[in-house]
């Protein structure tokens, strides 16, 4: 009797481990979407900016924006009288953990607004706008940067998205666009000033992963600069970029990413480039500087987040989604470099996916900002 119940046993535990035995997937990149980052990503679905998506998007700026606390102040204080709270600091633009988050959450809603003027909240990010961005609150912001030792404060990454904003709201045909350019003016203008000021001074450009990035500020300044006719601006940017970057060859792209980069040196570089340099110029000293971008089988892999309630390593996100803008805008521009499309998907995919619904504030204060950048890059005409 023994015998037969240990033989029945046997044989239930044999077809019990073939039922449940892992299947051959009949779709082999499934096992690549949960190995993102150890090997090249194809992504399936074309990310593309939707009403619901945009609507989605447009709450993360919405909870930062008057969220003072936690803030990461980058003041210099010259005496215990320069000690203030954020919001007394800076009126306008407070929330959203820094001063340059709060000015590209701002910009986020503002370029969402006017791509859906739809929105589900449509009203209440109008009002929040109009009450952020008013006459009073500007002339305060104008007055902090005014003092001598806040002169250097948020050069150059939040001026640069200062006047991303200021050039948003400017090609924003919108009543309330208006209203909000006026107001943000004197700033825009003061912006303006001090990249003027401060470009003849720089000898060398700084090239690394983070804010100090320069050929990002440049990118941003020159997109401002040429949408408003700025010409004294943009032959200035188009000078300092040349003798940057000009001479450049064979970016050491294995070095990156750095631990903390949230934009590539390499790819910033390109992206000053491409504008800056006609077509037939920038592909050549493209071929100098970055030659593998034009094999159609160039691969990158997305950067891997180990930790988003870190708030320097989910920097890598940020990562992903400014490669990414940059590979949209090579494959708009040019008919040999369309494949990068594709690996831009491919970073965008992977980051997009843990954003949304993120509880980590680390990430949320910042990111939808470089994702939606990405969309309408991706997107444009």
């Amino acid at each position: 009797m023994r015998k037969k119940l240990l033989l029945w046993s046997l044989l239930l535990l044999f077809f019990s481990c073939q039922d449940s035995a892992p299947k051959k997937d009949a779709n082999p990149d499934h096992k690549n979407a949960d190995k993102r980052t150890s090997e090249y990503v194809v992504a399936k679905k074309k990310p593309m900016m939707t009403l619901a998506n945009a609507n989605s998007l447009a709450q993360l700026p919405l909870k930062c924006i008057h969220n003072e606390y936690p803030n990461k102040p980058g003041e210099v204080l010259t005496s215990k009288d320069d000690l203030a709270t954020p919001r007394e600091m800076h009126p306008a633009f407070y929330g959203c953990f820094d001063w340059h988050s709060s000015v590209h959450g701002h910009w986020s809603l503002v370029s969402l607004l006017k791509r859906f003027p739809d929105l589900e909240e449509a009203d209440t990010i109008k009002a929040a706008l109009l009450a952020d961005i008013s006459e009073a609150h500007i002339k305060k912001e104008v007055a902090y940067f005014q003092k001598e030792a806040n002169a250097s404060y948020e050069r150059t990454y939040g001026w640069a998205w200062l006047l991303k904003l200021a050039e948003e709201l400017h090609t924003w045909d919108d009543p309330v666009g208006e209203e909000l350019g006026k107001n943000l003016q004197p700033l825009t203008d003061l912006i303006v000033e001090n990249f003027k000021s401060f470009l003849p001074k720089l000898t060398r450009p700084v090239r690394i992963g983070q804010h100090e990035n320069t050929a990002f500020g440049l990118v941003f300044a020159y997109d401002y600069a040429k949408t408003l006719g700025k010409k004294k601006l943009k032959k200035m940017i188009e000078q300092r970029a040349k003798d940057f970057y000009m001479q450049d060859k064979k970016c050491p792209l294995a070095y990156e990413p750095e631990g903390f980069s949230f934009l590539s040196p390499c790819l910033e570089e390109v992206d000053l480039m491409q504008r800056v340099l006609n077509k037939k110029a920038f592909l050549s000293w493209l071929n100098q500087f970055m030659p593998q971008l034009m094999d159609v089988k160039f691969k990158m892999t997305p950067a891997e987040v180990s930790d988003r309630e870190d708030g320097k390593l989910v920097h890598l996100d940020g990562l992903n989604f400014s490669r990414a803008w940059v590979f949209y805008d090579l494959a708009n521009s040019y008919k040999g470099l369309r494949h990068l499309k594709q690996l831009g998907d491919s970073h965008f995919q992977y980051s997009y996916s843990h954003i949304m619904g993120e509880d980590s504030y680390m990430g949320s204060h910042w990111l939808g900002t470089f994702a939606i950048y990405a969309l309408n890059r991706r997107n444009r005409n």
